[in-house]
């Protein structure tokens, strides 16, 4: 990466694949970017760039980088590979790229508190990763064929889909009648064995049927 194409990537603003941050202040929550890119598509995290997308660099970058290592390190599990590129604006400013790629070893997650929480990019967010959405990225590293009986609750769903389009975890335990962790079992499977798309969102994800336009 040379930092013409830095400066390219930073053009277009953030999004998916792109998050911008002036220096690694708080880095335990800037880790949670490097965590959502690695379990969503892959992305990079540019330190030394301003919201609006000025590549203006930041005084000291090399501290900037060692604190971020150091949160990488300490608190994203399991551990996380990543490419980091520097560059020198000028004798006192520079900018930091961290890179990564869709991870093989996802779900990855911050351990902070003893919790283990995990984080996703939607849109130009991270966001914290459901549950469905956390068994989906642990099961969906290793796609079978995935065998299932098609009976009330499935029919349910189905039917549901059909006439509204989109449900959510909590519509559909009600509608089904049955405990959310069932409902949750029920949709996270359907969604491996690529009849249903889940779609994560900030406040409450919902589910579609495959190829379905909402």
């Amino acid at each position: 990466m040379t930092l013409q194409e830095v400066k390219s990537l930073a053009s277009k603003g953030e999004g998916l694949k792109i998050e911008f941050k002036k220096k690694a202040a708080h880095p335990e929550k800037i880790v949670r970017e490097l965590i959502a890119f690695a379990n969503t598509s892959g992305g990079v995290l540019m330190i030394g760039v301003d919201d609006d997308g000025t590549v203006s660099g930041q005084r000291f970058i090399e501290e900037e980088v060692y604190v971020m290592e150091k949160a990488i390190r300490e608190l994203i599990f399991p551990e996380l590979s990543y490419e980091l590129f520097t560059f020198s604006l000028n004798p006192k400013k520079g900018v930091a790229v961290f890179k990564v790629e869709f991870s093989p070893d996802r779900p990855h997650y911050l351990k902070e508190n003893k919790k283990k929480q995990s984080y996703i990019r939607v849109a130009d967010r991270s966001v914290q990763a459901s549950m469905e959405v956390w068994e989906i990225l642990r099961r969906g590293k290793s796609p079978k064929d995935m065998v299932f009986t098609y009976g009330r609750k499935e029919e349910v769903l189905l039917k549901a889909l059909e006439e509204n389009q989109k449900i959510t975890l909590k519509e559909y335990s009600k509608l089904a009648k049955i405990p959310k962790f069932l409902a949750s079992r029920t949709l996270v499977r359907l969604v491996l064995a690529n009849v249903l798309k889940i779609h994560p969102q900030e406040s409450e994800d919902y589910f579609t049927l495959k190829n379905q336009e909402v």
